[in-house]
Parts: C-alpha cells; structure tokens; sequence
C-alpha cells in the first residue's frame, strides 16, 4: 500500500478523503477506501482510546460518519451517512443508524425462495449463483392434527449428519457466522420465525431468508455464512456433517479469500 504524506495517520494514496474529514492519530486508510466530507475517523487518544481505528481497502464511510477509535471497518463496507460506528464492521457489510446496526451486506441478491409447500409434494431444489449451494423446500403435511415438516440424510440433506446445534434468543442487532469451514458441510433450517443468511464463494454472494421449518439451506465447505435479521422468536437449527473442530474454521475473511484463490 503506497501511502500519502502524513504526520499522523496512514493513508493509501489511491484513498480518497472528502472536504472537512477529520482523520486521527494513527489511523489507517486502505487502498480505494472513500470518507465523506465531514466524517470523523477517530484516532489513538480519540475518545480516551489507545487504539486508532482502521477503514480496511475499498471500504465507503459516509458524509457526516463517526468512526470510534478502537473499531475496523472490514474491506468493501459502507457506511451510511451520518451513522456511529461504535464496533467492528465485518468485510462487505452495510451499517446504519446511531449506535451502527447491520441492515444489509453489499453485492447480495436476496432470494426469498417459496414460502409454502402444498401436502405431499416431492421435494423441490433451487440452485443458488453461488458455488454448490441450494435452497430446498422440504416435505410438508399439514392436516387437523398439526403440521409436519420431514427430511432424510443423504437423500434430501446431501450428507449425513454428527452434530446439530441451535441458535436462538439472538439480538435482532447483532450476526452470527461470519466463517467458513474447510471440510464441513452445513444444512440450515430456521424451526421458527425468521433470519437471513448470506452465503460467499469467493466470487459470488447470496442472501436467503429462511422463514419456514420446511425450507432448509445447504452449505458447502468453503462457503462464507453469515446469519443476521433473527426474529426476535427465530430459533435456528444448524446440522453439521462433522464434529466440532476449532482447526476447521476460517475466521478472517481476508485468509478465506487467499484459500479460495489458493484451492482454484
């Protein structure tokens, strides 16, 4: 990263700041990263910190933003105009509002895929743009007694399966995932209410909303996941096609795009 001259902070040249930004002690801007006139990228002795905050290459903080110190912006972000930052920012998500909330993810078409399926029908698979993940509707019978809702291993859900966990209680402002795995594969049903999850490639992103216990989400290994928008009853069922292994997660994003480009 070639950087401009500066007696404080760190700033790549292809950066661009707008008129009136303020910029503070030891902050890092990133290759092709865009402040909005006005905003305030706060520094090591900014709000009692030790810490400067750091806007990661591409990302877009918005005319009249604040940035915390301490807080990094993940690469390709945006932040809305006028919005505070008060934590971390994953890689391509879109933050708004005073504290910052994540109200979308950049590049994502969102598939909302059928919400309902009449009795009995065979299952159905949509194939996503994204690498070898489907969205499929499970079987579903509904009748006087209640509804049903079924699937089998390694017919329906394509592996079988060694441990399942729940996400629920969840804070609607707060996201869960933000990893890939090297060898699990995953399937995701949300049993009730609703979220959104993103899934990543590497090359190409999709965002599904799971709003139904007979709708389920396939992800392979070496797709990026991430959950967000939980209902505030939404219980997530996750079923894993290995037991929990630390040395299977990747956790930066930046180390999943490097494996991705390493693996093609």
């Amino acid at each position: 990263m070639q950087q401009k001259e500066t007696n404080h902070a760190f700033i790549a040249t292809s950066a661009q700041i707008m008129p009136g930004a303020y910029i503070g002690l030891d902050v890092k801007i990133n290759d092709d990263v865009t402040v909005g006139a006005n905003a305030a990228i706060l520094g090591k002795e900014d709000n009692l910190s030790t810490v400067a905050a750091e806007i990661r290459a591409g990302a877009v903080i918005g005319a009249n933003a604040t940035v915390l110190a301490g807080v990094i912006v993940g690469i390709r972000a945006q932040v809305k105009p006028g919005s505070v930052v008060t934590r971390s920012v994953p890689p391509l998500a879109i933050v708004e509002g005073n504290p910052a909330i994540i109200t979308g993810y950049v590049s994502t078409a969102i598939d909302i895929g059928a919400a309902h399926q009449v009795k009995d029908e065979k299952i159905a698979t949509k194939c996503s743009k994204v690498k070898e993940v489907t969205l499929q509707q499970l079987t579903l019978v509904s009748d006087l007694r209640g509804n049903l809702s079924a699937g089998e291993f390694e017919k329906d859900i394509p592996f079988k399966s060694k441990r399942y966990f729940l996400v629920f209680d969840v804070p609607t402002a707060e996201t869960r995932g933000e990893h890939a795995h090297k060898i699990c594969k995953q399937f995701l049903v949300c049993i009730r209410g609703s979220c959104n999850v993103v899934a990543d490639d590497g090359y190409n992103r999709e965002e599904f909303i799971l709003d139904s216990p007979a709708k389920g989400l396939y992800l392979p290994p070496m797709t990026w996941g991430i959950q967000y928008h939980y209902s505030l009853d939404a219980c997530l069922l996750v079923f894993a096609s290995e037991y929990y292994d630390s040395a299977d997660y990747i956790r930066d994003y930046d180390q999943f795009i490097v494996a991705v480009q390493e693996n093609k």
